[in-house]
């Protein structure tokens, strides 16, 4: 009998994959369905979940397009009323003009504002 040399298979290092913006949108789109977890969608494709969550994140802000897939729920937009600004609710201004510091109620009309600055400034 002959003797058989040692053999060692190195695997070579796993490359960086890189995903189209279609597949990402799709794979996103598979987390939308009812009942369907983002670890089971990124486990499934062969990617880390953060990957995926992030992805969810771009499309949320409208930088990944995302296509229909059936059993998708998507959560309906919430607006909230504007803001309604009284003379109560406008903070104070405060002019700081060297050591003078003059604080003015929010309701202050901007004319009164550029007599009280122009004042301030001419004087010696």
């Amino acid at each position: 009998m002959e003797a058989v040399g040692f053999v060692e298979l190195l695997a070579a290092p796993a490359a960086r994959r890189r995903w189209s913006d279609e597949a990402k949108g799709r794979m996103v789109a598979e987390t939308l369905v009812s009942g369907v977890t983002v670890n089971e969608v990124a486990r499934r494709h062969g990617l880390k979940a953060n990957h995926l969550s992030s992805w969810r994140t771009l499309a949320r802000k409208g930088k990944l397009v995302v296509p229909a897939v059936v059993g998708a729920e998507f959560a309906a937009p919430v607006a909230s009323p504007p803001a309604v600004v009284t003379a109560e609710t406008r903070p104070p201004i405060d002019l700081i003009i060297g050591p003078v510091t003059v604080r003015l109620g929010g309701a202050t009309p901007a004319a009164r504002v550029a007599e009280l600055v122009m004042a301030l400034q001419a004087r010696p």
